[in-house]
């Protein structure tokens, strides 16, 4: 494999793995510590933006401060790793996976779920060995991707950002892919409304099955 292959950098959270429900319940959990009102999927979707304290002060109308920012990440955190556990896939996740791998071309997984806890969660639905590296977050959360992806493909030394193409579900996904000069594909299943995401100005698809095969030529 060259580096003019086509690659594949997946997202985890509201990507391949459908957790939206833990989120929202999550998110919802850390904003009853602060006495807010809980949040739709329709209005999470809409608003929803990193870093996440951004995120909180469209809610709120304001920045968290750093303690309420504390008690929010560790409410959410836990609540989200009692949840997740009735989470799967996402439709059609595995066979896409393992077809792109069959084709002999290279994908790898870079979330910013923490690497400690992402790393066995991949491993226990059978998908690692169609990753050529599994990366999570390192670090404190609530930040953008494009440093963790400027890592990730340094690591990478057979792939070429210009035949990399980023599926995710959110507009920083697509920053963090146009900052190391790769390409991106976005999914509407996950954290961001279609109207959201058409901002960003990249491919927007409903299912990961037209995100791969967006992919296969934006990469060629």
């Amino acid at each position: 494999m060259g580096k003019s292959a086509a690659h594949i950098v997946w997202d985890w959270n509201g990507t391949l793995f459908h957790d939206i429900d833990a989120i929202i319940g999550a998110t919802n959990a850390a904003f009853v510590e602060l006495g807010l009102e809980p949040i739709t999927l329709e209005q999470y979707r809409a608003l929803y933006c990193v870093p996440v304290p951004k995120f909180y002060e469209r809610l709120m109308g304001r920045l968290p401060t750093d303690v309420e920012w504390e008690v929010m990440d560790e409410v959410f955190h836990r609540y989200y790793a009692e949840h997740r556990v009735t989470c799967g896939l996402t439709e059609g996740a595995a066979e896409l996976l393992a077809d792109w791998r069959s084709a002999g071309r290279s994908q790898s997984l870079l979330s910013m779920y923490v690497h400690e806890e992402l790393v066995p969660l991949v491993r226990g639905f059978g998908i690692e060995p169609h990753f050529i590296r599994v990366d999570g977050r390192t670090g404190p959360s609530g930040g953008s991707k494009a440093e963790h992806m400027v890592r990730h493909l340094q690591a990478l030394s057979v792939v070429d950002p210009e035949h990399t193409v980023v599926i995710g579900d959110a507009a920083d996904d697509a920053v963090a892919a146009l900052h190391v000069g790769a390409r991106a594909v976005l999914y509407t299943g996950g954290s961001h409304g279609r109207a959201s995401l058409e901002k960003v100005g990249v491919p927007v698809v409903d299912t990961l099955e037209e995100a791969v095969e967006a992919a296969q030529h934006m990469a060629a």
